[in-house]
């Protein structure tokens, strides 16, 4: 299985401290996808920003069906996220 370097939420600095911050807020830890991200805080915040977009931006579907839609997609992708 391959490894990523990542930072702990315990020894974030600066920008990513932000970030882990508002991961906390949002999902009541950091997870791995997010920490994978550790090393480039622009890169995370982007993909959040994404993510933040598609799931509440308006849309003619639901939230809850966004949801499901990753959650399949995620699946048939063998991931576990």
């Amino acid at each position: 299985m391959p490894w990523i370097r990542t930072i702990r939420p315990d020894e974030a600095t600066g920008r990513l401290a932000k970030s882990y911050r508002a991961a906390l807020e949002r999902a009541g830890r950091v997870f791995g996808i997010v920490r994978a991200m550790s090393l480039a805080p622009p890169v995370l915040d982007a993909s959040m920003g994404l993510y933040q977009k598609i799931m509440y931006a308006p849309s003619g579907l639901t939230r809850r069906q966004r949801e499901m839609l990753a959650t399949v997609v995620s699946h048939e992708n063998h991931c576990h996220y």
